[in-house]
């Protein structure tokens, strides 16, 4: 009898023991929980996901359209990008057209491309993402696009963007232009900017140049010298946020501010957007706010 009770006792102590941890955790979870909370943002727009899983992390009006600004670029990068038999060291003559387009539209960024310059296609997808390259996405329009004019080769490109929004299941989202100047017809949503930005990550070259902080390049001259270019990436991100890894900004007088982003951490990445942020310094601090929430989950 004695070893029974002694078992009865054992089996009591364990009892109370697994009793004790479970109520523990019933008080520690919540605190847990709590330390977690849902970041408020200036955007008026945001969206992150899993960039592994594609679950979604955080949702604000994230089918909502917008306006999207220079972050259009990113389909105009990845319609270059997924072209047949691609050729990133082919060239390209700058022509005056390109300019010209920077000077008649006065919310255009630059990449102070030069008029019969020869520039590779990889070096135009340096101008487009890092200075925002307007003139840059107008050349790459202008030799990707199928047409005997310009302007025919520039609607077939822009006709090639929305296809492929269609093939990646964005609904909600058109363009109307090659770099987010649009005629009131560019538009997409914080969930479909991060669809399309993680399926572009899937290209070694758009992975490099999005993350590169700057870059000088050597180009070819019309007289057949050679000139450096050298362009800053407009992300604040980078070298701001530790694991960025890049990805677009925008901006304009519709689209107000606006940032794609993505980073790496512990081999987690996450990936997501903000439209309509009140300022270059708020779209930042939100993008940073999402990919540290993002992290947490």
């Amino acid at each position: 009898m004695k070893n029974g009770i002694k078992g009865i006792r054992r089996v009591s102590a364990v009892a109370v023991t697994a009793g004790a941890v479970l109520t523990a955790g019933a008080f520690t979870a919540p605190a847990q929980a709590a330390t977690l909370k849902t970041p408020t943002i200036a955007a008026k727009g945001g969206y992150v996901m899993n960039n592994g899983t594609g679950k979604s992390l955080f949702t604000k009006a994230a089918d909502t359209r917008r306006s999207t600004g220079s972050t259009t670029k990113i389909m105009t990068a990845r319609v270059v990008l997924a072209q047949p038999n691609l050729n990133l060291d082919s060239k390209v003559t700058v022509q005056k057209a390109y300019s010209d387009y920077i000077v008649d539209n006065d919310w255009a960024s630059s990449a102070r491309l030069i008029v019969g310059d020869k520039v590779t296609v990889r070096q135009l997808l340096y101008g487009l993402m890092l200075p925002s390259g307007c003139d840059a996405a107008y050349a790459l329009a202008d030799k990707f696009g199928s047409g005997s004019t310009r302007d025919a080769r520039v609607k077939s490109f822009i006709g090639k963007m929305n296809s492929t929004a269609k093939s990646l299941g964005l609904t909600n989202t058109h363009f109307d232009s090659f770099d987010g100047i649009g005629k009131g017809a560019n538009y997409s949503t914080p969930r479909d900017l991060t669809k399309l930005a993680s399926n572009a990550m899937k290209y070694s070259t758009f992975r490099t140049v999005v993350k590169t902080k700057s870059t000088k390049q050597k180009v070819t001259t019309k007289s057949g010298g050679y000139r450096y270019m050298s362009w800053t990436n407009t992300n604040a991100l980078l070298g701001s946020y530790s694991g960025a890894l890049g990805v677009k900004t925008g901006s304009g007088p519709e689209a107000k501010y606006c940032l794609v982003f993505a980073a790496t951490r512990g081999g987690k990445t996450v990936i997501g957007t903000v439209l309509a942020s009140s300022s270059v310094e708020n779209r930042t601090a939100d993008a940073k706010k999402l990919m540290d929430y993002g992290f947490k989950k």
